[in-house]
C-alpha cells in the first residue's frame, strides 16, 4: 500500500482539500522533491513556518546537538538550559517591555494562554477581535475568528466576544474609499464597539497585525497607534497575533513593529522554529506574573530539542539580515506581479509587506464580485507547472504568495512569471 492510499485508509484528512495529493520525499532551501521525483518551488513556507528554509543546516546541527544531552524534562518541573537562553532572547528581540516568555507547541495554544493570562490580570473576561480574522481552530480560538468559513460546524462558540470590523480597505465596511478615511474609521468605531457591544468588562483585544488567513490584509499605518490609545484609555490589553506574521515574514522581526506600538502580550509560533513544534505567548512582566504556580501548563511546551532549534534559527535570521533582504524581494515581487494583465479573471488588488504577499482576484472591477473558484483553478494550474501557493480570503479568493524567506531572486523571477502564465493564458 503506497503513502497516499495509507493516508485515504488511515489518515484523518479533513484539513486537506479535494485535490490529488503530492507525496513529499525531501525539502531544501525553497524546494520541495516528490517521491516521483519531481521538484517544487515551495512559495507557502508549511504556511509560513520554514522562514529561514527547509532543513536549514543550522538549525538541524542545533537540534541534534541537544538530542544527545536531553529530548525532554518539563520544563515547568526542572529547568533546561536552551529554555531559559530562549527566553533571554525573546525578551531581547521582541518589542517594548515584553520580557516573559510561556512556551507551548503550537499557535492556537499559544493564544489560549494569553488570553487566560489577560483574563487572570484584569480580572475582566470579555474579548474583541476582528472581523475576518483567524486565531486557531481549538473551541476558544475558533470563538475569537472572525472568519465564517473557519466556524462551520464548530459551535456554539464562547460567549463574550464582540468583533470590530477589520481594516480590509478593498473592501471597506463602511463604504469608504482610500485606506486613511476607511482603515482610521475602523479603527475609531473600537470606542463603539466597547460602548455598544460589551458590558464594560473587556479584558483584551487581539488582532494580527497583518491578517494571514483573512486574504493578507495590511492595515494603514496609524491604524494600531488609533487602536491602542483607545484601549489604553479603557484599561483593555492589546494582544498582537504573530503567529504567522513573526520572525522576518513581513521585513521586520514582527510585524507590529511596522506600526510603532507596542502590544502588552505577543503570540508567536510557526517560523519561531524552523519547522521544529514550539510556540510561545511573552508579555510584560507585571501582567506575566498574574500567573501563579499552578494556574498553567504544558507537558511538552518548552521542548529542549524545539528551543535549540529556535535559538539557531533566530541567530540565522539575524546574522544573515533576513528581515531587511524579505523587504526588498517582497518589493520587488510586487512591483513585477503589478504587471501582469490577466485576460479572464481581474485583479483586485496586490498588498502584502515583505515575503507575505496577497492577490486578490475578482470577476469584475467595479462589483468586486470574488472570484474564489478560479483561484483554486489557478492554485491548481500553478501546482501543475511546479509552484505551490496558498490560497485565503474570507472569499477563497486571495492567492497568497509566502515563500521561505531564503528564496532566491531569480527563483522569485520564476515565481512571477509562471503566475504571470497562468494568469494571462
Amino acid at each position: 500500500m503506497d503513502t497516499k492510499q495509507k493516508y485515504k485508509e488511515y489518515v484523518n484528512t479533513g484539513f486537506v482539500k479535494a485535490v490529488e495529493p503530492i507525496v513529499i520525499e525531501k525539502a531544501v532551501n525553497s524546494t520541495y522533491t516528490a517521491e516521483d521525483g519531481k521538484t517544487y518551488l515551495d512559495c507557502f513556507a508549511g504556511i509560513s513556518v520554514v522562514n529561514s528554509g527547509h532543513c536549514n543546516s543550522e538549525v538541524i546541527e542545533a537540534a541534534k546537538q541537544q538530542m544527545d544531552k536531553l529530548i525532554h524534562c518539563c520544563s515547568y518541573v526542572y529547568h533546561a538550559k536552551p529554555v531559559g537562553d530562549l527566553a533571554e532572547k525573546l525578551a531581547a528581540i521582541t518589542p517594548g517591555k515584553l520580557k516573559k516568555s510561556f512556551f507551548g507547541n503550537g499557535g492556537a495554544e499559544a493564544i489560549e494562554g494569553a488570553l487566560r493570562l489577560a483574563k487572570q490580570f484584569t480580572k475582566k473576561y470579555e474579548m474583541i477581535a476582528l472581523t475576518g480574522s483567524f486565531h486557531g481552530r481549538s473551541l476558544a480560538t475558533l470563538s475569537i475568528t472572525g472568519n465564517s468559513g473557519r466556524k462551520k460546524q464548530g459551535g456554539p462558540y464562547l460567549p463574550g466576544v464582540a468583533f470590530l470590523p477589520h481594516p480590509h480597505c478593498y473592501r471597506c465596511p463602511f463604504k469608504q474609499k482610500g485606506p486613511e478615511t476607511c482603515g482610521m474609521l475602523c479603527a475609531e468605531y473600537l470606542e463603539d464597539v466597547i460602548l455598544y457591544q460589551t458590558s464594560g468588562s473587556t479584558a483584551l483585544f487581539i488582532a494580527e497585525p497583518v491578517m494571514g488567513e483573512g486574504g493578507i490584509v495590511v492595515p494603514p499605518d496609524n491604524y494600531f497607534k488609533v487602536i491602542k490609545q483607545i484601549l489604553d484609555k479603557h484599561e483593555i490589553l492589546f494582544i498582537a497575533d504573530e503567529v504567522q506574521s513573526g520572525f522576518c515574514r513581513t521585513g521586520k522581526m514582527f510585524a507590529i513593529e511596522h506600526f510603532g506600538v507596542e502590544p502588552d502580550i505577543m503570540t508567536m509560533a510557526k517560523g519561531i522554529a524552523g519547522g521544529f513544534p514550539l510556540s510561545c505567548f511573552i508579555a510584560r512582566p507585571d501582567v506575566a506574573d498574574a500567573f501563579k504556580p499552578g494556574d498553567h501548563l504544558s507537558t511538552f511546551g518548552g521542548n529542549p530539542v524545539s528551543c535549540a532549534a529556535s535559538l539557531a534559527n533566530i541567530k540565522y535570521l539575524e546574522s544573515n539580515n533576513i528581515a531587511a533582504k524579505a523587504e526588498k524581494k517582497g518589493r520587488n515581487l510586487m512591483a513585477e506581479l503589478r504587471k501582469i494583465q490577466p485576460k479572464n479573471i481581474k485583479i483586485g488588488e496586490i498588498r502584502g509587506k515583505g515575503l507575505m504577499i496577497g492577490i486578490e482576484l475578482v470577476k469584475d472591477l467595479d462589483s468586486k464580485e470574488p472570484a474564489g473558484n478560479e483561484a483554486g483553478q489557478i492554485r491548481g494550474e500553478l501546482r501543475d507547472k511546479g509552484l505551490l501557493i496558498g490560497v485565503g480570503g474570507t472569499f477563497g479568493n486571495v492567492l497568497r504568495i509566502q515563500p521561505p524567506l531564503t528564496i532566491t531572486e531569480d527563483e522569485l523571477a520564476k515565481v512571477a512569471d509562471l503566475i504571470k502564465q497562468v494568469l494571462e493564458s
